[in-house]
Parts: C-alpha cells; structure tokens; sequence
C-alpha cells in the first residue's frame, strides 16, 4: 500500500477552519442556467450563447466538468488559455461560473500510463477506457492526478470574479461505484483494520463460523467478488460501506485543495438523491458546503411528477432543510431510457416550480446547447437543435421570468411535521440475496407510502432512523430491515417521549451486522412493537390477504402473538388467518403502529389517514386528483405553491396574492389545467 494511499484513508476528513460562505454570491435572486461544454463550439458560438443566456435570465453556468483532456494535455502540461477566454466572457456578461473539477473523465494519456486504475466489476473485468465515469476511488494514481487538476484550477481561477462555487467531479458512483482492483483489495483490508480492530472481531461481526469462513491474517481477505454461491452477506455489505467512504475521500480530496485556495467560495458536488445507492447521502451531506441534486422523470411512468417531490423532499433534508441547488434536469425528454418520453407543454414549468417549492433555490439545466455528436447528442437541452424558434426555448425564456419573480421565496424554508425513514446501508443489506421473497422491494414500499402522503397533501421529510426525530408529531418506517443499536434506542425514545410511528412488514430483522438478533423477530422493534413474529408467511404471487376490516393485503404475511399491542384488525384469510395484520402499540406517551402485509391504493390511503389522524395532524380532505400543494415560510410569510398536474381545473380554498399573475385571492384560486399558482400571504 502506498503511503500516499494509506494517508487518504486513514486521515480524518477535517478540512480547513475557514467557514465558507453558505450561498454562491451574487444577485439575490433565484439561481438560473445549466451544465455549459463550450469546448464543443467555436469562439463565435461562445458570444452568441452568451447573449442568448442572458435573453433567458440565466446567471449561473457549470463549466469544465468534461474538459481535463483540453486543460492537461499531457501530464504536467497545462493549457488555460480557452478557459481564461471563457471566464472572461462570462463574467463580463454578469454570469456566475460554477466551475467544475474534470475528474470524473481522465484523458487517455492517463489511462495509458495508469492502466491499473481503470476499475474492475465483481466478475472480474477490467473496464476500458473512452467512457465517463469513475476511475477506481482507491487508485493512488487516479487520487494523486484528480488532486493536483483541482489545485492547479484553484490557483489560476481562485480570485476571478466570475467564480462563484465550485462543483467537485460530477456524479459519484455512477456510472461505475465498487471496484475489485488490487488496490482497492488493500484499501478495503485497511478500512476493516479501522473498523474491526482485530481479526476475531470481525470474524464475529461477519459470522464467518458459517461455511468455514474464518480468516487468520488480513491479507486472507478479499474483496467479495462473484463465488460459486452467496458470498458471506456481511462482507458484502461491509464492501459497499468502504466504496461510500472511500468515493467520499476522493471528493474530500478535491475539497480540501480548493478550500486551501479558496476558502470562501462554496463547494458542492452533484447527488442522484433517491437514484443512487452507491452513497450514504446522510454521511455526504456534512461534507458539501451545498447541497446539490441531480433529477430526470421516470418517463414512461404517469405518476412521475410524484417521484420528482419525493426526489426533492429527500434533498431538502440532506441539506438540513437549508437552500438547495437542483443542479441538472432535462427541459424535455432524455437519451439514455428505453422509451424518450418527451415533455408537454407546461412540464418543464411544472418541474421547476416543484423543486422550488421544495426547497431549492437554484434551478439548472443539463445542458444548454444541444450537442451535435457523441452519446448525449439526443438529450433535451435549453437550446435545442431547432434554436430560438423552437417551443423548448420560448419555454426557458418564460421560466426565467417566472423564476425572477419567484426570487422573493429564497431563503425560506418547507415545514414538515412528519418524516419517513431512509436508510441506504439498510436497503444495501435487505438488497442481497435470499431473502424470503423476491417481492421484498423496498424502494416499491417507500413509493407507496410517499404517493398517498403526496395526494393527501401531507408534505414530509425524509431521516436517518438515528438522528433526532423530535421535531415529528409523527414517523413512518415504509421498510427498515435493518435496525443497529443507535436506532433502536432512538426510536424508542422517541415513541416513549410522545412520538407517533408507524412500522411497516421486513422491519427491524437485523442488526447492523445483518445478524438475526436472539429471540422471535423483529429482535430490534419486538418491545418497540409490543409483539412477536414466530415465522414470516410470504404469499404466492397474485394471492391476496384479505383483512377482517374490509381492506386486503398481497406480498407478505406474518404469524404474529400480540403481547402489549392492541390488534386492530386481522388476517381473514390465507396462510395467517385469524391472526393480527394491523396492530397498535402504546409506549411511554407515544403510540406504534404496524402493518404486516401490502396495501395498496385506496386500503393504504385509509391507513395513512387513520394514522396521520391519530397522530393529531390533519390531511386535506378532497384536494382535487394531481394538485400538488406544498408551502414555503419566512418569518411571518407564508408562499403556498399549488401545481396542478391534472389535465382538468383544481380549484383550492387559499388565500393571498399570486405571485405570478397579482391577483388577490380571497377565499377560493382555481388553478387551471396544467397551471401554477403561487399564493403570497403575509
């Protein structure tokens, strides 16, 4: 292992006192524009786009983020002369620069002479170069490269007037996250050694007495590649939170360099909040200055606009709930999904005004012109093929208005009084193989939960089962296989001090080890719940489980004993007959509720219902299908945003004055199809 190596993985992550400033300076205005590859066109189409960016509004811009091959030509041998050219242009027309580090696309000369840092899957390929994406996080050579581009930026731009924030690599884990490389191999024992302290502590922790797996000396282990049969589940897991960090250390890296330079100019890097599981967002979070988001619709789904919230909500509260950036969505269809749904009239609107609602005050693009070749040449973008006249661009330009006048809601923030569970390593655990049925989803589950909350216009955050819940009349665990110590302990305090919770089926199984805890399931939430769990009842697909309550079940089925739990309906059928379904728990002065199989639909909307009543809050009755109803405040101002997805008019009782038309609404708004209103009362 190389000292170099060594050092990155074994040094806190501290980074320089200087604070940084919280927001990119500049215009108190809602930040407006998107990813730029001026490298793609001549000088002459730099000042045309200049010009028509400033017809739109826009007064942000990502640069750079593709272009290490045109600013490094050869190793050691830099070329800024574009770039300067650039940032001039940019900053003269009052445009922000978020300047990008290339290092999410080594040039070819690096692969050449480094071809060891190309990654490996876990069958054991090596990946060739000519794509975009990530070197392997452990490679010394790639970290030693991507610090040293970072700090010759840092250096050169640090002072410019234009640089307003910087923007680390692009997209972490994806298109590639776990490598089997030889250094990664070492690197992963070395993470192991910090973690376990001792072989016979990991050997517990991995319960590798099963299959004789036990391991005398550190170098014996190896990362979890493809076997004859399942690999030890443990060390898999294991694996995946070592590829978190070690991709982590990699921004940090970058960070810590630029802040050395620039110790006021705020750094962010792009997340795929609810798209990627290769990275524990919780543990990211502390290290951005900002808080930024990556989001493209589920195309083909009708029921997208939805996801798109939860997208949001789960970003707003990785950033604390403090201003976000939306930092690349697409003005129109994508290029990379089976079908290319492209965007109505009014979507892109609609899109935008969502995010904002939510807590984002920054709205970007990628990318802003269409790019006439290579792999992206089909993706939507601010200025399409067609240009100027075209229905996209009339639509940018319009959105720049809106969102100029949007710009009187930034700094406020979304109030939630309820929270839904999200735990990455718990859905890296329950994702593994041979689980009790392959109907187990529970990205399905948190959806299902989050989709009737939406229509019933109850706005939610997202946490960490660990972190303080205190502020939630009530909190909803859709799917939490796995529950450690620290959870345990905190959802317990937080039910006994007044809380609301409500559990849903395959939660509190494991540890944090994925060890079965002693005693009938769910060893974590047994007490929690006030029941037991003696054998999990999986259905047949399509079978149904019908409730003695009127409502019916799919998937799963539990023989549950009730010990302090209050059965409040039961299985009228199937493999669980006669036994509770739907139980409630009273515990100190709080209240747990638990459902052991699927609903759906209407029968998971009444559920939900009862439950948020119960917990003393209030859904709003009868809001019209597909208005979306979320609302920002400030000290003593209120911005309800009312974005009708529906192809019919909403009307809504609110009161206050539209921010984007003027009018004064007294009593009633009626939102038209496909419209926005946003009411301002003071």
């Amino acid at each position: 292992m190389t000292d170099v190596l060594s050092r990155h993985l074994q040094e806190p992550s501290a980074a320089p006192a200087a604070a940084p400033a919280p927001w990119p300076s500049g215009p108190g205005k809602i930040r407006y524009g998107g990813d730029y590859n001026p490298e793609q066109w001549s000088r002459e189409t730099w000042v045309e786009d200049i010009s028509l960016m400033q017809e739109a509004g826009i007064n942000l811009v990502s640069i750079g983020i593709f272009s290490w091959v045109l600013l490094e030509p050869s190793e050691d041998r830099y070329e800024f002369g574009w770039l300067d050219e650039l940032m001039d242009l940019l900053g003269g027309a009052g445009i922000g620069v978020d300047l990008g580090t290339p290092t999410a696309a080594p040039p070819a000369w690096f692969w050449k002479k480094y071809p060891q840092a190309l990654p490996v899957t876990r069958d054991g390929v090596r990946l060739g170069g000519g794509s975009r994406g990530m070197a392997s996080p452990s490679s010394p050579e790639y970290r030693r490269a991507a610090t040293a581009i970072a700090e010759q930026l840092a250096v050169r731009y640090g002072s410019h007037p234009a640089l307003v924030m910087w923007h680390v690599h692009n997209e972490y884990g994806a298109p590639v996250s776990e490598s089997y490389d030889d250094a990664s191999v070492e690197a992963f024992r070395i993470w192991l050694q910090k973690r376990y302290g001792t072989l016979d502590d990991l050997n517990e922790a991995w319960g590798t007495t099963f299959w004789g797996q036990r391991y005398g000396q550190w170098d014996e282990i190896d990362a979890p590649r493809t076997s004859a049969s399942v690999t030890n589940q443990t060390q898999r897991l294991d694996f995946r939170r070592f590829t978190s960090d070690a991709l982590l250390q990699c921004f940090i890296a970058e960070r810590n360099v630029l802040r050395a330079h620039t110790p006021d100019i705020p750094i962010t890097t792009n997340f795929m909040s609810t798209n990627c599981l290769s990275a524990d967002y919780w543990a990211w979070s502390r290290e951005v200055d900002i808080v930024s988001n990556d989001h493209y619709l589920v195309a083909q789904r009708e029921d997208n606009h939805i996801l798109l919230s939860m997208d949001a909500d789960l970003t707003r509260s990785f950033a604390g709930n403090r201003p976000w950036i939306l930092m690349e969505h697409s003005t129109s269809a994508v290029n990379w999904q089976g079908r290319n749904i492209a965007k109505r009239a009014g979507e892109m609107a609609r899109n935008s005004t969502a995010h904002v609602a939510r807590g984002a005050d920054a709205i970007m693009f990628f990318q802003f012109r269409a790019a006439r070749y290579g792999a992206e040449k089909f993706h939507s973008t601010m200025l399409p093929q067609a240009g100027r006249n075209s229905r996209i661009w009339r639509e940018v330009v319009a959105l720049g208005e809106s969102l100029d006048t949007l710009s009187v809601v930034r700094g406020s923030t979304v109030k939630a009084r309820v929270a839904l569970l999200w735990d990455v390593e718990s859905f890296w655990a329950m994702d593994l193989e041979w689980r009790p049925s392959d109907d187990l989803d529970h990205r399905e589950r948190i959806e299902a939960f989050y989709s009737e909350l939406w229509k019933q216009g109850v706005t939610v955050d997202f946490a960490h089962p660990a972190q303080d819940l205190s502020q939630y009349d009530l909190v909803i665990a859709p799917s939490l296989y796995m529950v450690g110590a620290a959870a345990e302990a905190n959802l317990r305090s937080y039910v006994e001090g007044g809380g609301h919770l409500l559990v849903s089926y395959f939660s509190g199984i494991v540890d944090a080890n994925d060890s079965v805890p002693s005693g009938a399931y769910p060893g974590a939430l047994r007490d929690i719940l006030g029941l037991e769990i003696h054998e999990f009842l999986p259905l047949r697909l399509d079978q149904p489980a019908a409730l003695d309550n009127g409502t019916s079940g799919t998937v799963w089925s539990e023989e549950i004993h009730a010990g302090t739990a209050q059965v409040l309906a039961s299985f009228a059928g199937g493999p669980a007959a006669g036994g509770p379904a739907l139980t409630r728990n009273r515990l100190g002065a709080g209240a747990v509720w638990y459902v052991a199989t699927k609903l759906e639909g209407g029968d998971l909307a009444k559920l939900l219902s009862d439950v948020v009543r119960g917990a003393g809050l209030e859904p709003v009755d009868g809001l019209p299908d597909g208005l979306e109803v979320v609302t920002r405040s400030n000290a003593g101002e209120n911005f309800t945003f009312l974005i009708n997805h529906a192809d019919v008019d909403a009307p809504f009782n609110g009161r206050g004055t539209d921010l984007l038309t003027g009018e004064e609404i007294a009593a009633t708004v009626v939102v038209p199809a496909g419209g926005i209103r946003v009411l301002h009362e003071q």
